[in-house]
């Protein structure tokens, strides 16, 4: 997939362009996905408030001119103690994530300034969820920059210096870079900090954003207006299959089915005279419209397969074979 309205200064030709493969890695929640599209410039990841929201590890492409410098960004799954084998298929995820990376993005986020007047956040960094991130990210053996996100909820900025002293004494990070993914904020620090690790050369044409399929990414539009609509249990169950993806006079037909584990959840999912269901359809059209710029009909449907996150081939299936549903 390629982002046509990108638009590139000319570069300075006495730097030479440096490319490579970037993981970001870290906890569920800790703003990953919300990186990426900030650094793609366009929403290409979903990104919702519930763990687990992220599945299958993500290529966005990020190219800047000044210095010239092409990142493709790995999204992985958060990282956690897995409860379930959809759970350990999601550590297995992150993990393939990390194949052949030149630099590693570990992303943690910053604690609030309530919170740090208490004094608990200085002293449980790094969580439990983090050191394993960080233990994952060091067996790599490539260099890890350490991302602390969502600085915008620290008001009081002088107390991040005391986070970021705490961060150091953790681990030899090649860098610390505080910045905010939801607004944009601080990015180009990242982007230099990551550049120092890779290698002269350039991997993709300055327009190219990902390798995922439009029939990818519009399934992962309906998974996460979904799991928006629904109650807490339903969205760990909850995945989706794309039947039918069809352009015909300029406009896209997409038919997909929502699974779930219960014939309960399947009614959660429909609503009340499916009022549930038509608000699910409604939101993921809008997205899907705004990313195939082009109208959408979307006609979604609800089946049970039980238990699918609890079989590992079930759900390794559900994870990676999505473009082939």
């Amino acid at each position: 997939m390629t982002k046509a309205s990108a638009k590139r200064r000319p570069s300075k030709e006495s730097v030479p362009m440096r490319a490579g493969r970037v993981a970001i890695v870290g906890r569920p929640n800790a703003g990953k996905s919300t990186l990426l599209n900030a650094l793609v410039g366009m929403r290409l990841a979903i990104a919702t408030d519930k763990p687990g929201t992220t599945r299958s590890s993500l290529l966005g492409v990020a190219t800047f001119a000044d210095p010239p410098t092409q990142i493709a960004f790995v999204d992985t799954p958060g990282l956690h103690r897995p409860k379930s084998a959809l759970g350990s298929v999601l550590v297995e995820e992150a993990e393939r994530g990390l194949v052949d990376v030149d630099a590693v993005a570990l992303v943690v986020t910053s604690p609030t300034d309530t919170d740090l007047a208490k004094g608990k956040d200085l002293a449980s960094i790094p969580s439990e969820a983090d050191a394993a991130a960080i233990a994952l990210a060091a067996s790599v053996g490539k260099p890890i920059v350490l991302v602390v996100n969502k600085i915008d909820r620290l008001k009081d900025k002088r107390m991040l210096l005391p986070v970021l002293e705490r961060w150091a004494a953790v681990h030899p990070f090649a860098a610390l870079v505080p910045l905010s993914a939801l607004r944009a904020a601080q990015l180009e620090n990242l982007v230099s900090a990551l550049r120092e690790h890779l290698p002269e050369g350039r991997l993709f044409e300055d327009d190219f954003v990902t390798d995922r399929s439009e029939r990818f990414l519009v399934a992962e539009l309906v998974r996460e207006a979904a799991m928006e609509q629904t109650r807490q249990e339903v969205p760990h169950g909850l995945a989706v299959s794309i039947d039918r993806f069809l352009d015909q006079d300029g406009r896209a037909h997409i038919m997909a089915t929502l699974v779930v584990e219960k014939e309960s959840h399947k009614g959660i999912v429909l609503g009340r005279g499916g009022a549930r269901i038509k608000a699910i359809g409604t939101a993921a059209r809008i997205a899907a419209e705004r990313l195939l710029e082009r109208p959408v009909f979307l006609e979604l449907w609800v089946r049970v397969e039980p238990s699918w996150t609890s079989d590992p081939d079930r759900a390794r299936r559900r994870v990676r074979d999505v473009e082939e549903t």
